[in-house]
Parts: structure tokens; sequence; C-alpha cells
């Protein structure tokens, strides 16, 4: 049963990874990868507000833990593709982008997580 549920909201998450790329590729105009940095802003937000405030449903329901976190907020983030930008954006020249890329997306992400968890008692 866990495993259904990691492939659902993998599935899941991942469509709405693709949403926010079509989204702001068809609204926005860049070379930076802001659809990439979105959607990680985005998983984040969502996976710590899932765990800050609906924790004891996590805990009480096991299940929503593989389904919410593991598998929608795992698909919908991107570390690889992350990685690849970034290191495209290094590549092609663009050595400030690059490394704004990566600490924006570590700070950003890693301070959300922490803001929205740190009182928290589930473990991802």
């Amino acid at each position: 049963m866990n495993y259904l549920a990691v492939f659902i909201g993998g599935g899941l998450g991942s469509l709405a990874r693709f949403g926010v790329s079509k989204f702001i590729t068809a609204n926005f105009t860049t070379n930076l990868p802001v659809a990439t940095l979105l959607s990680n802003i985005l998983s984040c937000i969502v996976l710590a507000s899932l765990v800050g405030v609906f924790s004891d449903k996590i805990i009480e329901h096991p299940w929503l833990r593989f389904f919410l976190l593991i598998g929608f907020c795992g698909g919908f983030s991107t570390f690889s593709t992350f990685s690849y930008e970034s290191l495209e954006l290094i590549r092609s020249g663009n050595l400030l982008y690059g490394i704004a890329n990566i600490a924006v997306s570590i700070f950003a992400c890693l301070g959300i997580i922490y803001f929205f968890t740190k009182n928290s008692q589930v473990a991802i």
C-alpha cells in the first residue's frame, strides 16, 4: 500500500512540476531557471506546511506521509534539474547567475523548511 501511495503521489507531484514549468515558460521570458526554483520552493512550502500544521494527522495516518511527503513533494521538487541548470549557467559563462541560483535555492528552501517545522515531531 505504501508503494502505491508513493507512486500516485509522485505522479501527481510530477504533473504539478510540469504545470509550473509550462506556466512559467508561457508567461515569462528568461534564461534563468525560474520554473525549477519555483517548483522547489513551492514543494518546500507544501512539505513544511504539511509537517508543521498537520503533523498529528501524518502521525495518525502513516499513508499520508508516503503519499504527500515522499510521493507528492518528491515528485514536485527536482534536485537533478536544479543541479543541471545551475551547472549549465556556470558552463555558459553565467557564473554569477549560477552561484545565485544555488544560493537562493538552498537558503530559501532550508529557511522555509526550518521556519515551518521547527516545532514538529514528524520524521520524513
